[in-house]
């Protein structure tokens, strides 16, 4: 059994920062050669894909987050990390991460709130 486990959300103003890790735990050995990605969703809408970075480490975003966030990745550690500059009220929702085809069980995910 995989679990991710999201953490690093919270509230912060407009303009602010956070910075996101995803743990992946349990029986999958290494996430090296895995796409991860970081995902979100807020209240009625659905889950979009907000980044995901490849195995060789080359990075893709979502055209409403590009230039404001960075995701890297630990695969000693098994974990994936979102880094968002310059949030904003439209970046509220539930971060979850998974991999880019969405492999594993979803986690909790973690709650980022923008408001001042």
């Amino acid at each position: 059994q995989v679990h991710l486990v999201e953490s690093g959300g919270g509230l912060v103003q407009p303009g602010g920062s956070l910075n996101l890790t995803c743990e992946v735990r349990g029986r999958v050995g290494s996430i090296y050669g895995m796409a991860m990605a970081w995902y979100r969703q807020s209240p009625g809408n659905q889950r979009e894909l907000v980044a995901y970075i490849l195995s060789d480490g080359s990075t893709t975003y979502a055209d409403s987050v590009k230039s404001r966030f960075a995701i890297s990745r630990n695969n000693a550690k098994n974990t994936a990390i979102l880094l968002m500059n310059n949030l904003k009220p439209d970046d509220t929702a539930v971060y979850y991460c998974n991999t880019k085809t969405s492999r594993f069980p979803w986690g909790q995910g973690t709650q980022v709130t923008v408001s001042s």
